[in-house]
């Protein structure tokens, strides 16, 4: 095992590779170029919203197995919750039509023979569509496996596809898919309980590891921005922050947990995503009326999902691109009129603020997804971590929490799950 690790980024990847490493032993040194760890799963003070926010409204799954497990151990478990079984509840803005998908709890899918389970105006039969998925070649676009028209498309599989790839389901990468559907759906309901970090994604995800850090003596220094990375000889020897340098011991390692963009000026010759999509969240300052779900879909609006806080409504727009330039104050009054049709409030628009992350993933396209690198780099000492490495799983949080653990795999410590 190495003597030292100096892991650089402490976004969630950094985060996870940290927690585990620290865990086995491993004497580890955490960088942050900001003041604040989390990347783009973190929480802040919103001054037009007055309270927490999140920068983005993000969904766990219970068959996460990869975040569940970091979760158990640094302790914020208990700050998900979500409905005792698999249950999505959705609207169409168009038609009026109300409905709530309850699938079982076991692998065969008796919930699509219920008529009160399954998505209105479908057949049990109709799911059968995306068995074409788990038999395709993974470097095809789901559009030419499936077809990508029809009443369960419009309000089961797009929504589905949507959220989970952030790229618009036809031109997205059918293996991603594949995988997908082979850790949820096909694992049955219990795999696919939602689960929300109601008080926020700090407060379960990244302050529970900080803490669990600080408890091991684990060196964290924030403000501290790699500006270079000297190798040679098939090793990384330097580290360069501007102010000072770190020199590698012939035992040191390092984990770069950076976006790819950064990744990329870094470490020589590095192929790696280029191509982005964007996500877009509004948060209202407005309490949710009472029995109103933690999430509901939305079909046939501009909103996609509406997260349910103690004292906020969020709304979430998946491959959002076409919003990055709208103009904040019209997209605000447009999504609120549609969280005021969904959960029947008449006010005017409350306080309220737009995030908008131009490069929140990587377009999960099969050009792209062929150019996602392995942990382990040319350099044997050198690693790298992020949602966007051959995880085999889209940009989520379950795909970034497992880059961690096989980055700190690729330098030989077991990850004690």
């Amino acid at each position: 095992m190495p003597r030292t690790v100096h892991i650089v980024g402490a976004g969630l990847s950094g985060l996870s590779a940290a927690v585990r490493l620290t865990q086995a032993g491993v004497p580890v040194v955490l960088h942050e170029a900001t003041a604040q760890a989390g990347g783009r799963c973190r929480s802040y003070y919103d001054h037009s919203i007055g309270g927490m926010i999140d920068n983005g409204n993000h969904l766990l799954l219970s068959g996460n197995w990869a975040a569940m497990s970091y979760l158990r151990l640094i302790g914020g478990e208990h700050e998900l919750h979500g409905p005792r079984g698999a249950e999505f509840p959705f609207v169409d803005l168009a038609s009026g039509e109300r409905w709530t998908i309850r699938p079982n709890e076991g692998r065969f899918p008796t919930w699509i023979f219920s008529a009160a389970q399954r998505v209105p105006g479908t057949r049990p039969w109709d799911y059968l569509s995306v068995a074409a998925l788990l038999r395709s070649r993974p470097d095809v676009p789901i559009g030419t496996v499936m077809k990508c028209t029809g009443v369960l498309y419009e309000r089961l599989w797009r929504p589905f596809f949507l959220a989970a790839l952030n790229t618009d389901p036809p031109e997205a990468a059918a293996g991603l898919a594949a995988t997908l559907l082979r850790e949820t759906l096909m694992a049955g309901g219990h795999a696919y309980r939602p689960l929300i970090a109601r008080e926020g994604l700090s407060a379960a995800l990244v302050d529970p590891a900080l803490r669990y850090l600080e408890a091991h003596h684990t060196a964290v220094r924030f403000g501290h921005n790699l500006r270079a990375l000297s190798v040679a000889g098939g090793r990384a020897f330097e580290l360069d922050f501007g102010d000072d340098t770190v020199q590698l011991g012939p035992d040191d390692a390092v984990i770069l947990a950076l976006p790819p963009w950064m990744a990329r000026t870094l470490v020589p010759g590095l192929e790696a995503p280029d191509e982005f999509r964007a996500i877009v969240n509004a948060h209202f300052r407005y309490t949710p009326p009472k029995g109103f779900p933690p999430m509901i879909g939305v079909i046939n609006g501009t909103t996609e999902w509406i997260f349910a806080f103690a004292n906020r409504l969020s709304v979430t727009i998946s491959a959002g691109d076409r919003l990055v330039s709208a103009p904040r104050e019209q997209l605000a009054e447009t999504l609120w009129r549609e969280v005021a049709q969904v959960t029947g409030v008449a006010d005017s628009l409350p306080p309220w603020q737009i995030v908008r992350e131009r490069r929140a993933t990587f377009a999960a396209l099969p050009s792209q997804n062929a150019k996602r690198p392995e942990a382990q780099t040319g350099w044997e000492n050198l690693v790298l971590a992020g949602d966007w490495t051959a995880t085999g799983l889209p940009a989520t949080i379950e795909g970034a929490i497992r880059s961690g653990e096989r980055a700190a795999e690729a330098l030989g410590v077991r990850v004690d799950r």
